[in-house]
């Protein structure tokens, strides 16, 4: 495994580790972490493992979501200008550049053939990359499959999370951003990290481009439908970050995803993070993508 750095396509610097098999291959799956999360996972290290002995590569990279609260350098005028990022004050919707700057590289490199992979809030940056690179032929044409692990609905857990206080929150934000203190954090029991009142709006007011995994509500699931490689979908079924019984969520999204090559199932006394059951996580996703 090396270090590996990049820009992407908005200029900003961001930095990943590569794990190469022994054999020379056009094959990598391309990994985004989750919330206040990183590259430096045991599941990672656990994918890779087994990526390499299929003779599959493996990237996974810190994007500009990773910590809490960062400095990340990009490029204005020329100049590369520390910007403050992290989860606390991201943009979901900058995943795309991200990603796409990830996925750039690799074709750099000389990558034909791209998974991607995204745990949790990485696996929403994922769908809505993915959405719009329909657009981009040149690159969509090198991604051979999606892979989605615990994918939840953001908004919805929001609502259930806040109950009652939903709108009081909702509307304290509002009231901070017409008063220019948008940079501000929300109070503590507003979410489960410490986060911008900017960014608590994108999760709830500005939800509409990452709402798309409303389950048992939204009846089509369209931008999970439009999907047309090989979709992989897992969760697991402890303390998991869903609504429903992961017994009832998995029916709900087999029923409503027309993709002829899914596999979408929950993983038996797996947690939202996969805590100790990184290998059998690892053995399915690779055993769903050299099947396809």
């Amino acid at each position: 495994m090396k270090m590996m750095t990049f820009l992407t396509i908005d200029k900003v610097e961001l930095s990943g580790i590569i794990y190469k098999s022994k054999e020379d291959t056009k094959s990598i799956i391309l990994s985004i972490h989750g919330m206040a999360s990183s590259c430096f996972k045991k599941r990672d290290e656990i994918i890779a493992k087994q990526a390499n002995d299929n003779g599959i590569d493996y990237f996974c990279f810190n994007n500009r979501g990773s910590e809490i609260s960062k400095y990340i350098y990009k490029e204005i005028n020329g100049k590369m200008e520390k910007i403050i990022c992290g989860t606390a004050n991201e943009d979901v919707k900058e995943g795309y550049e991200d990603i796409l700057g990830a996925i750039l590289k690799l074709k750099e490199l000389g990558y034909e053939n791209i998974h991607l992979q995204g745990h949790s809030l990485g696996a929403t940056k994922i769908v809505y990359t993915y959405n719009r690179l329909l657009e981009k032929s040149e690159i969509s044409n090198n991604i051979k499959s999606v892979i989605l692990l615990s994918l939840i609905d953001i908004p919805g857990m929001l609502k259930v999370y806040l109950k009652n206080k939903y709108d009081e929150y909702v509307n304290l934000a509002k009231e901070k951003e017409n008063a220019g203190l948008e940079d501000e954090y929300m109070p503590k029991e507003a979410f489960i990290h410490p986060i911008s009142v900017k960014t608590f709006l994108k999760y709830t007011r500005d939800s509409e481009v990452i709402n798309f995994a409303n389950y048992g509500q939204d009846k089509k699931l369209e931008k999970l439908n439009n999907i047309k490689v090989p979709l992989f979908m897992r969760w697991g079924n402890v303390n998991e970050m869903i609504i429903q019984k992961p017994q009832e969520l998995v029916e709900i999204i087999n029923n409503t995803i027309q993709n002829q090559k899914k596999d979408i199932n929950y993983t038996d006394g797996a947690n939202h993070n996969y805590t100790n059951k990184e290998e059998v996580i690892a053995e399915e996703i690779i055993k769903f993508i050299i099947s396809k």
